[in-house]
C-alpha cells in the first residue's frame, strides 16, 4: 500500500488517511513516501485518462478496487488537453489546461479527488473547505457537488476575483455554499488551516492544494505534454501562486520525466521568485493584480517543494512579471503569433521570453495555460482594444441562481457558519 508522511516528520497515513484529513496530525503536508518510477508505457498512451490510469495506479491500487480506479479517472479526465505551438515564436508550446467544465487547469485535481473523497468517505459525511484567489473554488465546487457525503464551503476574497470567476464561485449548487470573505486570499487560506488544525468536533477536510490528493493528477500534463510533443528534454514554464502547479511537476520529475528545467512565474506576489534569487524566503501580504489567481503571499506548497526537491534553486528559475508587463504579454504575443492568453498565462509567457532571451536555449519550452481568457474579459479587453466571445461553458451565468453569504475573516466566524449549517 502507498504511504504518505508529513513534511514536519509524522508518518504511515494510507491516502485514505491523507486524503480525507487534508493536513498530518502535526499540522506538516502529506508527501508519499516513495514515488513510484512510471513505466517505460507511459509514452505509447494515446489518450489522457489513459496516460492518467498508468501514472495514478500505484498510488490507488492497494485502496481502490480496479474497477473503481478506472471509472474515477476516465469521468473525472474527459476533456481534451491540447498542445499548441506559437508559431514564430521559437519551439515554445502553450499546453492548454482550461477544457474542463469550469475552463482551467484547477479541473483535473478537483473532479478526480471529489470522486476520491467520495469513495472513501461512504456514511462518514466531512465538510470540505477550500480557500480560493479565483478558479479552485468555481472548479471544486463543480467537481464536488451533489457528491453524497460530502459538502464544500468555498472562501473567496470579496471583490477581489474577476466578474466572470465571481459569478462562477456563487453558483447554487447542491451541497454548497460560498462566503465572500471580508479580506485577503491569504485569510481565508489562513481560517481553513486554522479550521483544520482545531476542527472543534466537525469532520473536515481541504481541497486546495494543501491536500495531496489535489496534487497527484497535476502530473499528468506534464507528461502528457513530452508525449504530445515528443520531447526528449523540455523546459516547463508555470504560472504558479500557492505552488500546487509546480509541486506536480516536482512530483512528475522525480517519477521519471525528462525535465530540464522549471520556470516560476510569478507576478509582484514575488516571495518565492526572491527565495530562488537569495536563498531566503519571507512570506508577505498577498498584493492585488490583474492576474488575480496568483496573488499569494505565503505560498502553502513551499514545505512541501523544500521537502521533495531540497535542491530546487538548482532546478527552478524564478521571474515576477508586473501588471504593466502582463498586459503587454497579452498584446504582443497576439500580435505575434495570434494566440490570445488570459493574465496568468501571459505572465507564464513573459517568463519562457525572458528566459529565452537570458540563456539562448534552444530547448522546446511549454508554457502551462492555466485558464480560459474569457474568463478575464476586462483585462484581455484592455490588453487588446477587443472583446472576446463566450465560450459555451461561460454563457447565461449571469442569469442563474446564485448564492453567497458574507463572512468576517476569522477562524470563529467561519467555525460558526459552518455550525449553523442545515
Amino acid at each position: 500500500m502507498m504511504r504518505f508522511h508529513s513534511t514536519r516528520g509524522a508518518r504511515g497515513a494510507s491516502l485514505r488517511a491523507a486524503l480525507t484529513s487534508g493536513l498530518a496530525s502535526d499540522g506538516g503536508l502529506y508527501v508519499p513516501s516513495r514515488i513510484p518510477r512510471a513505466c517505460d508505457a507511459w509514452r505509447e498512451c494515446n489518450h489522457f485518462a489513459g496516460l492518467g490510469l498508468t501514472i495514478l495506479r500505484p498510488y490507488l491500487e492497494k485502496e481502490v478496487p480496479e474497477d473503481q480506479i478506472v471509472s474515477i479517472v476516465r469521468e473525472a479526465l474527459d476533456f481534451p488537453v491540447p498542445l499548441v505551438r506559437l508559431e514564430g515564436w521559437d519551439d515554445t508550446y502553450v499546453m492548454e489546461l482550461f477544457h474542463g467544465p469550469t475552463l482551467s487547469f484547477k479541473d483535473f485535481g478537483a473532479r478526480t479527488m471529489a470522486r476520491l473523497m467520495s469513495f472513501f468517505t461512504a456514511g462518514a459525511p466531512v465538510t470540505v473547505l477550500v480557500a480560493t484567489s479565483g478558479d479552485t473554488g468555481s472548479a471544486v465546487a463543480d467537481g464536488f457537488a451533489g457528491c453524497a457525503g460530502l459538502r464544500v464551503a468555498l472562501l473567496f476574497p470579496e471583490g477581489q476575483v474577476s466578474s466572470m470567476q465571481a459569478q462562477q464561485l456563487t453558483l447554487q449548487r447542491p451541497g454548497v455554499r460560498a462566503y465572500a470573505v471580508q479580506g485577503t486570499f491569504d485569510d481565508c487560506q489562513a481560517m481553513v488551516k486554522e479550521a483544520l488544525a482545531s476542527p472543534q468536533g466537525l469532520r473536515l477536510s481541504v481541497a486546495n492544494s494543501i491536500n495531496v490528493g489535489r496534487l497527484l493528477p497535476q502530473m499528468l500534463y506534464y507528461f502528457w505534454a513530452v508525449i504530445q510533443g515528443g520531447f526528449e528534454e523540455v523546459v516547463f514554464c508555470v504560472p504558479c501562486g500557492n505552488l500546487g502547479n509546480l509541486t506536480g511537476g516536482v512530483l512528475a520529475t522525480q517519477a521519471g520525466l525528462p525535465v530540464k528545467a522549471f520556470l516560476a512565474a510569478h507576478n509582484a506576489n514575488r516571495a518565492f521568485p526572491q527565495y530562488l534569487q537569495t536563498g531566503t524566503f519571507t512570506s508577505g501580504l498577498s498584493v492585488q493584480t490583474l492576474s488575480n489567481a496568483m496573488d499569494v503571499g505565503s505560498p502553502s506548497n513551499f514545505d512541501r517543494l523544500q521537502h521533495l526537491c531540497p535542491d530546487m534553486r538548482a532546478k527552478v528559475t524564478g521571474y515576477s512579471i508586473s501588471d504593466e508587463e502582463t498586459l503587454r504579454s497579452i498584446r504582443c504575443v497576439h500580435e505575434e503569433t495570434g494566440y490570445i492568453a488570459d493574465p496568468h498565462t501571459a505572465v507564464a509567457l513573459e517568463a519562457a521570453r525572458r528566459h529565452r532571451k537570458a540563456t539562448g536555449t534552444g530547448l522546446p519550452h511549454v508554457v502551462l495555460a492555466t485558464a480560459h481568457p474569457a474568463k478575464f474579459p476586462e483585462t484581455v479587453c484592455r490588453a487588446l482594444g477587443q472583446g472576446l466571445a463566450i465560450p459555451p461553458g461561460l454563457q447565461g451565468l449571469a442569469s442563474r441562481p446564485k448564492r453567497v453569504e458574507p463572512l468576517a475573516a476569522t477562524k470563529a466566524a467561519l467555525m460558526e457558519a459552518l455550525r449553523i449549517w442545515r
